[in-house]
C-alpha cells in the first residue's frame, strides 16, 4: 500500500482523513466467536438498503472474513490516478478487507506497529470518496486498532456485540469501557445468537442463557439494538455472500424484521449522537 500522495509528498498531519464520511461507526466485542463481523456486514448491507451510500472496512487484521461475506473473495486492489486504493464494490457497498492484500489462508503475524500502519492505511490511503456511512469491522478486545481508530479520525460511535452467556458478555462490557474511555459514544449493543427456536415446533430454546445483555445494557445505560436469534440462514446466506437474502421477509420471515428493527436503531442513535454531543475529533494523547 502506497503512503505517499500524488506529488510523491508525504501526507501533512494538518489533513483531515475520511472529509467526505458523515459518520463512522466502529463494530467492536470483548472476544471472539460472537458473530461480530457477521454484524458488522449485516448492519453495512442494512444501511444500503436504507439508500445511504456506504464503506464497509474490515480492521479485523488477524481474521478478516468481510471479503468471503461480500463476495470479493480472491480479488486484487487496484489504484487510481492519485495512487489510492480504489474501494471494491459488492453490489453498491464499497468494501476493503485485508482479506485481498495477503494470500489466502496465510496467518497475520504483526506485532502492534504493524498493525496501526495498516488501520491507518486504509483509512487514509484508500479512495473512499463520499459516504454517508463507514462501518469499521475491528478485531476483538482491548488492543491497538481501536486506539489507532481514536486517534486518526473522529468515530461517530461503536456498536458492541456479545452473546449471552456471562463470559462474552462481561469481556463485552470491557470493550465498552475501552471506547468511553477513548472517548467514543456507544451506540448500542447487539446480542447475536440470543435464542434458539426449533424448526419443527417453534420452540425458544435459550442455549447461552438469556437477559444478561439487557440487564447489562440497562445498567450501563446503552440501548439494545437487537437480540438477533440463531438462525440456519444467516449463516448460509453470509458464507455465501447474499447477506440481502436476510433481509427479505419472503426468503426469511423470522429474521428480517428483527435486523430491519436493529438498522432503524442504529440510525436513531446516531442521529441522537449527531444532534445532542459535540462532533468527534480524533483523540489526542498528551505526552508525559
Amino acid at each position: 500500500m502506497n503512503q505517499q500522495s500524488k506529488d510523491n509528498q508525504p501526507r501533512k498531519d494538518n489533513q483531515p482523513i475520511l472529509p467526505e464520511v458523515d459518520n463512522i461507526v466502529a463494530v467492536g466485542a470483548g472476544k471472539g466467536g460472537v458473530g461480530k463481523s457477521t454484524i458488522a456486514v449485516h448492519l453495512a448491507v442494512g444501511l444500503k438498503r436504507k439508500g445511504f451510500k456506504v464503506g464497509l472496512l474490515d480492521c479485523d487484521i488477524y481474521g478478516p472474513s468481510i471479503a468471503t461475506m461480500t463476495g470479493i473473495e480472491g480479488t486484487s486492489p487496484q489504484l487510481n490516478n492519485d495512487r489510492k486504493i480504489i474501494p471494491f464494490d459488492a453490489n453498491g457497498l464499497k468494501v476493503i478487507s485485508m482479506a485481498n492484500f495477503i494470500p489466502k489462508d496465510t496467518a497475520v503475524i504483526w506485532r502492534g506497529p504493524m498493525v496501526h500502519g495498516a488501520v491507518k492505511q486504509f483509512l487514509s490511503d484508500v479512495d473512499w470518496g463520499s459516504l454517508d456511512y463507514m462501518i469499521i469491522d475491528l478485531p476483538p478486545g482491548t488492543g491497538d486498532p481501536p486506539l489507532t481508530l481514536a486517534q486518526t479520525i473522529g468515530v461517530t460511535g461503536a456498536v458492541i456485540v456479545a452473546t449471552p452467556q456471562p463470559l462474552a458478555l462481561n469481556d463485552a462490557m470491557r470493550a465498552a469501557q475501552m471506547y468511553q474511555k477513548l472517548g467514543i459514544h456507544i451506540l448500542g449493543i447487539v446480542e447475536n445468537m440470543s435464542y434458539f427456536i426449533c424448526p419443527n415446533c417453534n420452540t425458544i430454546h435459550d442455549i447461552f442463557g438469556r437477559g444478561g445483555v439487557r440487564k447489562a445494557a440497562d445498567k450501563a445505560n446503552i440501548a439494545v439494538l437487537a437480540e438477533i436469534p440463531l438462525n440456519l440462514s444467516i449463516r448460509t446466506n453470509t458464507d455465501s455472500a447474499h447477506v440481502e437474502d436476510n433481509f427479505d421477509k419472503t426468503k426469511n420471515p423470522q429474521i428480517a424484521p428483527i435486523l430491519e428493527e436493529m438498522i432503524n436503531k442504529l440510525i436513531k442513535q446516531v442521529k441522537f449522537r449527531n444532534e445532542n454531543y459535540p462532533k468527534p475529533e480524533p483523540l489526542v494523547v498528551k505526552k508525559s
